[in-house]
């Protein structure tokens, strides 16, 4: 056993734990987390997992103390909450970066978990329903996971392979969210919705809704630039982010 004990931090989730199991550590809506080491900045230099993307995965992976959490299990807006936390712990809340040309610096630690309705939840099922304005259908769906968005990224993979066309982006991350059409699980009848009969105008009310009602780190800042106007935009977060002298 190592005679060496690192310090570590709560950190809160936005959703609380409500999407998960209750039998799941997550559901406690927390999750412990140790200071970065020289053993994770090896993670985010490793030119493996970058280009696999998978780099912040790996990272996260590292940084959670209780090792039967798997980020996969995360939805994407608690993984944003821990990734902001893991930026904090490794190179402390100043974060100071260009935008348009202009240097400037934020303090992330006043980021804050945006508020969520917990009456839209019901504690330790991801699954929701939403009735579209115009075809008055209604779906059921649930919130990605990094699991799911593997899934994703892995059929969009596939479509490169048949298909020099665009991406089919949008309607594959529909098709991997939505678990019912008017109370139909088939997964035939979805894809079929999806690709023929998702009308655009509920396409993009539901996209909104989503937006609005899943939880997530709210990462909007105002800078001020050298005009003096000042400009509400969302914190930046690529590699950098964890090299402050880059």
């Amino acid at each position: 056993m190592s005679e060496f004990n690192f310090p570590t931090e709560v950190v809160d989730l936005p959703s609380k734990g409500l999407v998960y199991p209750e039998s799941h550590p997550l559901s406690s809506g927390q999750v412990e987390m140790k200071y970065m080491t020289a053993k994770e900045e090896d993670i985010l230099t490793n030119q493996a997992y970058i280009s696999k993307g998978v780099v912040f995965d790996k990272l996260l992976q590292s940084l959670i103390v209780d090792k039967t959490i798997k980020v996969d299990d995360l939805i994407v807006g608690d993984k944003n909450a821990l990734l902001i936390a893991a930026r904090i712990l490794g190179y402390g809340s100043e974060y100071k970066f260009s935008y348009l040309g202009e240097e400037h610096t934020v303090d992330l630690s006043v980021l804050e978990n945006k508020e969520i309705d917990e009456s839209l939840f019901t504690k330790g099922q991801n699954k929701f329903t939403y009735l579209l304005p115009a075809s008055k259908i209604t779906l059921t769906f649930k919130l990605m996971t990094g699991k799911d968005d593997r899934a994703v990224d892995a059929e969009l993979e596939g479509y490169k392979k048949i298909s020099k066309e665009g991406l089919p982006e949008l309607t594959t991350r529909f098709k991997q969210m939505i678990l019912a059409v008017d109370g139909n699980e088939d997964k035939k009848t979805i894809r079929d919705f999806v690709d023929n009969a998702f009308l655009a105008r509920d396409s993009r009310e539901f996209r909104k809704y989503i937006t609005t009602f899943q939880p997530d780190i709210n990462t909007k800042v105002t800078i001020t630039g050298l005009d003096g106007l000042e400009e509400e935009i969302d914190v930046p977060i690529g590699l950098s982010f964890f090299w402050p002298e880059s």
